[in-house]
């Protein structure tokens, strides 16, 4: 696969449970790299790190594979690391 749309590459690591709130929030700005806020189209690439803030959380990960279809969860976690801090981690527990 040569380029993957980073809406897409969200929906299918299951951060978001449809491609349009991938699309919706990198148009609100709550994808980020580097502190720049995403476009849904731009290219994702192995290696990126990406700050994602859904409604339930905030996520911070790192793109380990590129995967173009939603999978299970067992299978979609293999493609990325997640480098949530800790405090964020521990918010999540005590809800």
């Amino acid at each position: 696969m040569e380029k993957l749309r980073l809406d897409k590459y969200l929906w299918a690591i299951r951060v978001f449970k449809t491609r349009g709130q991938a699309a919706e929030a990198c148009e609100k700005g709550k994808v980020r790299m580097e502190g720049d806020a995403l476009k849904a189209a731009k290219t994702v690439r192995i290696g990126d790190m990406y700050d994602i803030k859904s409604e339930t959380r905030r996520w911070v990960v790192k793109v380990t594979g590129l995967l173009e279809k939603r999978v299970q969860f067992s299978e979609a976690v293999k493609f990325y690391e997640d480098l949530t801090p800790v405090e964020e981690k521990e918010r999540l527990a005590f809800q």
